[in-house]
């Protein structure tokens, strides 16, 4: 049974939360992206909760600017280091010492679990990434690959001063093609029935400004059509190393982030796992939730 709560953090900042489990237990900690929340991960969140599945306590919260959380008009207030302290400060809340046993996360929620990897490795057992680049291969990949130039162009869409305007007008009619065009609903994977769209539309309807400065914030876009190019900018290599042992679970068939994201990340990430997924796309989380809750298991298992 998924909980719901709000909880307000150090900072001010409220998260509105789900979660299973014993709180106490050893945590883990699932991290959405976009144009998802926190309830995308509810089947993990009970499969990791149940004692033949090591009897997690298991908490999902929406990003802030997602959902119910505390959502700043500000676009610096989405700045990295501010998303990656709410992650810290909502795990010391659930254990000693602030303790994450494994971190999953996806998409925008990767961004922030990449860089608690880095920054907080003493607090964090295990990271499970599933399609979210590491930064140190995306600033590549958008500086020399014009095929991920091309498939990161949205991006400056969901920059625009009306972003939020334009993905809401016509019953979200800008948003539903961001699952579509991934063979999602009833002619692809089927996962997008009416149900499902209730919850997208319940999360978006709180608002998307929030989620809209995720891509005002970051210098990790394409250059806009005409315009110069801004600098993607290069991180020095302390900023970028991951030492926990790391399970990148990749799905093939993602049309925004190739596979070439995936060359050249055991050199930052030394301790590296990868399994690529054919026959998936970006929504593996929504196509597989069994298949994928089995591989992050044993991966656990192996470390």
């Amino acid at each position: 049974m998924v909980q719901t709560f709000q909880r307000t953090l150090p900072s001010g900042i409220t998260l509105s939360c789900r979660a299973t489990g014993e709180p106490g237990r050893p945590l883990m900690v699932f991290l959405h992206g976009f144009p998802e929340a926190a309830f995308i991960w509810d089947p993990l969140l009970e499969y990791f909760a149940q004692p033949e599945h090591g009897g997690y306590r298991c908490v999902a919260p929406n990003l802030r600017g997602f959902e119910k959380s505390s959502a700043p008009t500000e676009v610096d207030a989405y700045k990295a280091p501010l998303m990656i302290q709410d992650i810290a400060q909502l795990a010391a809340t659930e254990s000693a010492g602030g303790q994450i046993d494994t971190l999953v996360a996806h998409d925008w929620g990767g961004a922030f679990a990449w860089g608690f990897a880095n920054a907080l490795p003493a607090q964090l057992g295990k990271l499970v990434i599933i399609n979210s680049p590491h930064p140190g291969t995306f600033a590549r990949e958008l500086t020399n690959n014009p095929e991920q130039q091309k498939a990161s162009a949205y991006m400056n869409f969901l920059a625009h001063p009306k972003a939020e305007e334009m993905l809401a007008a016509d019953d979200f009619k800008r948003m539903w093609p961001f699952f579509l065009l991934m063979k999602a609903g009833a002619d692809g994977f089927g996962w997008l029935t009416d149900a499902v769209k209730d919850q997208y539309r319940e999360v978006w309807s709180a608002g998307l400004t929030g989620a809209c400065n995720l891509y005002r914030v970051t210098p990790m876009k394409p250059a806009v059509p005409g315009q110069p190019a801004a600098p993607i900018p290069t991180l020095p290599r302390e900023r970028l190393v991951v030492n926990v042992p790391t399970f990148v679970f990749w799905a093939l068939d993602d049309a925004a982030l190739l596979p070439g994201l995936l060359e050249g990340l055991e050199d930052y990430v030394p301790k590296l796992e990868i399994k690529k997924v054919p026959n998936a796309t970006h929504w593996i989380v929504h196509e597989q939730p069994e298949n994928v809750a089995r591989e992050i298991e044993a991966f656990m298992q192996r470390h």
